[in-house]
């Protein structure tokens, strides 16, 4: 059984080709610069990537690009398109509908176009990738699964904002969450690592790279989440504030002279670890700034930390108790330093990490001290995999 995984970019195309039945990556590869020109890089495990600058004015040239690749005698590893059981969408938004993963089909695509103005910059291009896939692959079945569908059973209390409640009703203003995917595969596998049913813990997980967000899972439910009516909510991020008093935004308006699309851009692409630091958005940058003296960078990675430490600690309390953090994506998986400083001075809570542990860890690993009541662990997100999982469903 083979799936395809797309996940389609305003600009980009990204895919990964499974053998479900070995669970291993045949393919994989990344559609740039569409619409601006065009390049493409596609792998193979065992055999050397290919590169090309090629011209890709839509999504339709990228995707067929990608399915002859799939093909071809040099570079490929399907005789046929007809190989290919069915494709999965990674799309961020499925609004109030879409409650677990679906087959896409007309309905489904009119759906996910009338909430665009609340998904302005996903939805668009999700959409385009899924247009092109129906219309070069008509016999393929196609499956859209949804960041925000693990998010379905939080609870009204916890979602609703405290605005006229008719925002919600009419304009469908409230939290959604995002990451979905992401955070329901850690849990599960979190709950692996530990030997026990997930129905019988209590994790947060924590998703931390450019964008980041933290979710309380109770016996494999999600919760509560960082993430509201947009990825803008929650702690700060590579380029985003994260959550602030909704007041500064007219006060911006009124004092600086901005519009309200200027002070989006200015929430959205050039605050967060780039505002405070001054340096940058990347936040290796930023801690090496920080270890070498610098006060704004040191204070970015202290507002991170910080705010983490915040959503942990409110998430134990709703949870009524914690089994286990998890710590994944780009800086969650890779970078100790941050895994040290949200842990530090947690003991009330029965958390405590061994450094060493912490220190050396690489791929999924126990970080835990040895009489830590609640267990600290790493574990690399594969949301390309659990969307795979989930599409194969539909086969």
């Amino acid at each position: 059984m083979k799936i395809l995984v797309i996940n389609a970019g305003s600009s980009s195309l990204k895919y990964q080709l499974y053998n479900m039945d070995s669970g291993e990556v045949l393919a994989k590869g990344n559609c740039e610069r569409i619409g601006s020109g065009g390049f493409i890089t596609h792998k193979r495990p065992g055999f050397e990537n290919y590169a090309c600058e090629v011209d890709l004015p839509s999504h339709d040239e990228a995707l067929s690009l990608v399915l002859g690749l799939l093909v071809s005698e040099e570079y490929g590893v399907l005789s046929s398109i007809d190989e290919i059981d069915a494709v999965g969408h990674r799309i961020a938004h499925g609004g109030e509908k879409f409650k677990s993963s679906t087959l896409i089909d007309d309905e489904a695509i009119a759906y996910l176009e009338t909430i665009v103005p609340i998904n302005p910059l996903h939805g668009p291009p999700a959409i385009k990738g899924i247009k092109a896939c129906r219309r070069l692959m008509k016999d393929t079945p196609q499956v859209g699964v949804f960041d925000t569908s693990f998010y379905s059973q939080i609870e009204d209390y916890r979602i609703i904002y405290a605005i006229p409640y008719e925002y919600y009703t009419e304009n469908k203003i409230r939290r959604y969450g995002f990451h979905g995917t992401s955070h329901r595969y850690v849990s599960a596998k979190a709950a692996e690592m530990l030997g026990k049913p997930i129905e019988e813990l209590k994790i947060i997980t924590c998703h931390l790279g450019n964008g980041s967000s933290i979710t309380a899972v109770n016996g494999g439910i999600a919760v509560d989440t960082s993430m509201g009516f947009t990825p803008q909510e929650g702690i700060p991020m590579g380029t985003r504030s994260g959550t602030i008093d909704p007041t500064v935004v007219p006060y911006i308006m009124k004092q600086r002279g901005l519009s309200a699309e200027e002070v989006e851009d200015v929430l959205n692409k050039k605050s967060g670890l780039l505002g405070v630091s001054g340096l940058s958005n990347d936040y290796r940058n930023v801690l090496t700034a920080a270890k070498e003296g610098n006060y704004r960078a040191d204070l970015a990675i202290k507002m991170l930390s910080n705010g983490i430490k915040k959503y942990i600690g409110s998430y134990t309390a709703e949870m009524n108790g914690l089994d286990a953090i998890v710590f994944t994506a780009g800086i969650g998986e890779n970078d100790s330093t941050i895994r040290s400083l949200v842990c530090k001075d947690m003991d009330y809570l029965g958390i405590r990490i061994d450094e060493d542990k912490n220190s050396s860890a690489s791929g999924a690993a126990d970080i835990s001290a040895d009489d830590s009541k609640v267990k600290t662990l790493v574990i690399p997100t594969d949301e390309e995999y659990m969307i795979a999982l989930d599409t194969l469903k539909f086969c």
